[in-house]
């Protein structure tokens, strides 16, 4: 039988050396700043009931509940894939409904991007071992993965960039979007109940604005330098009892980069309202 070279053998006595792992390389990947104007808002049936009678309102705060992000070939494209990606965002909205008094409730908006990104060529099926599974057990495919490419989108949380409230007796003529949307159960359980389907109430539309990092990975075998793992000599150590919060509070370290201020413009590519994009979209 033929060495393999990355085998243990290859460490020394102190466990240093070549050794091959199996992660993730990243082929490609861009940055981007979306803008999503007059976005539906779903309300349930009580929440667009306080939506009529408010006489103000305000957004508290925009969560990405969860997101959807789907990778497609492009065609007549090889090597490249598109990348599709729906977030769901869950809404804290206040409302003022006179004397004084306020009322919070929560809606849903869903944004979806596309951005294509090179994820490289080949695809295969690997198969792995399964401690529970024995020699006569039936031949399924759950051990069973591929190298297709991988899609992952980091986001900071949205910005509300500003909103309106539109009244439309909808006949589905009047330019108002009346279908139902389909949102997943574990985004309606953010709600208080169902999503009301009535047409002929005030709609609540909003504007966002996300930060978004978006990359594209394949499985991967990597050769890399290795280091024999050391016992740390820092001595792990709880508050003690006797200390008062006051005692703990004064050993934290000053936080100075939160008070200083920037003193430097910014660049071309941080400047608001530039036109730079690092996202190729698909229209």
């Amino acid at each position: 039988m033929q060495d393999n070279r990355n085998t243990a053998q290859s460490l020394t006595q102190d466990c240093r050396g070549t050794v091959c792992i199996d992660t993730r390389r990243v082929l490609d990947s861009c940055k981007d700043r979306d803008c999503f104007e007059d976005v539906r808002v779903y309300l349930t049936s009580y929440g667009e009931e306080m939506l009529t009678n408010a006489t103000n309102i305000r957004i508290k705060t925009a969560e990405i509940s969860c997101a959807y992000v789907g990778v497609n070939e492009v065609a007549f494209n090889d090597g490249f894939y598109q990348v599709t990606i729906r977030y769901y965002i869950t809404l804290e909205i206040e409302l003022c409904l006179g004397c004084g008094r306020s009322q919070t409730i929560k809606g849903i908006a869903a944004l979806e991007k596309s951005v294509v990104l090179y994820g490289g060529e080949g695809n295969v099926t690997s198969f792995s071992s399964n401690p529970e599974r024995g020699y006569c057990a039936e031949c399924t495919a759950d051990n069973a993965t591929t190298s297709a490419p991988i899609a992952v989108v980091e986001a900071v949380e949205p910005i509300v960039l500003g909103y309106k409230v539109r009244e439309c007796g909808c006949t589905c003529s009047c330019g108002c979007d009346c279908d139902t949307p389909q949102l997943p159960d574990t985004v309606r359980c953010c709600l208080d109940g169902e999503i009301s389907t009535v047409n002929d109430t005030p709609r609540l539309y909003v504007s966002l604005g996300i930060f978004s990092v978006v990359r594209i990975e394949r499985p991967a075998q990597l050769l890399v330098q290795a280091t024999d793992y050391s016992v740390p000599d820092k001595e792990c150590c709880g508050q003690d009892n006797g200390d008062s919060p006051c005692d703990l509070f004064r050993t934290m370290a000053f936080p100075t980069s939160r008070f200083r201020t920037s003193c430097t413009a910014p660049t071309t590519e941080t400047r608001p309202g530039s036109t730079g994009c690092g996202c190729g979209r698909n229209n």
